[in-house]
């Protein structure tokens, strides 16, 4: 299965889901982008790192980089393999006296130890074709989205004709509310799975 290398594109506060934020991967160099619901310590965690704040105290995330680098084990990279139902599966790739090793992780903790770990961040092309939304360059909003497997559920959607959605789907990307872009990608997915 083909890896696709992934960066921090941002992060923003979520407006339907108390204390949850929007994390946005994007494929280097390239237009689409993969949103992630995740909660808010996990978002403080990756936030921390990513300003390069210094606690007084290390947090958990850097307490498992501590515990990992006293032991000899290093985290190679992060693997993104797995959306069902709406929610994202990762890997932890580690190496220790030169044995490789898979951890299964939330994606949320696997990106703020890969950001410790400085360490890439991939998910495979299956997975960005059913959950990733295409930017485009010049207008900077969402084109296309690729026909989905098992996207969650939104009633709120279902009034709306199919025309609708995808201008729905252009003005949230375009204002940056990858939240609801999430949402709005999962019922045009959902209908294109139910008419295919």
């Amino acid at each position: 299965m083909k890896k696709i290398r992934l960066e921090i594109v941002g992060m923003s506060y979520s407006q339907s889901q108390s204390g949850a934020y929007a994390l946005i991967l994007g494929v280097v160099g390239g237009k689409r982008r993969l949103p992630i619901i995740i909660g808010g310590f996990e978002a403080q965690a990756i936030a921390i790192e990513l300003e390069k704040m210094k606690p007084t105290r290390p947090l958990t995330h850097d307490l498992f980089k501590n515990f990992a680098l006293h032991f000899g084990i290093n985290l190679k990279e992060v693997v993104i393999n797995k959306f069902e139902e709406g929610i994202f599966y990762s890997e932890l790739i580690c190496e220790h006296d030169g044995i490789e090793s898979a951890i299964d992780s939330r994606t949320s903790d696997a990106v703020a130890l890969a950001i410790r770990f400085n360490c890439p961040i991939y998910a495979y092309e299956s997975i960005l074709e059913e959950a990733g939304i295409v930017m485009d360059e010049e207008t900077g909003e969402a084109g296309e989205v690729a026909e989905g497997k098992k996207p969650m559920r939104h009633t709120s959607y279902e009034d709306y004709l199919m025309e609708e959605l995808e201008e729905m789907l252009k003005k949230a990307v375009g204002e940056e509310n990858y939240e609801e872009a999430s949402r709005i990608r999962d019922e045009i997915n959902r209908r294109k799975k139910e008419s295919g």
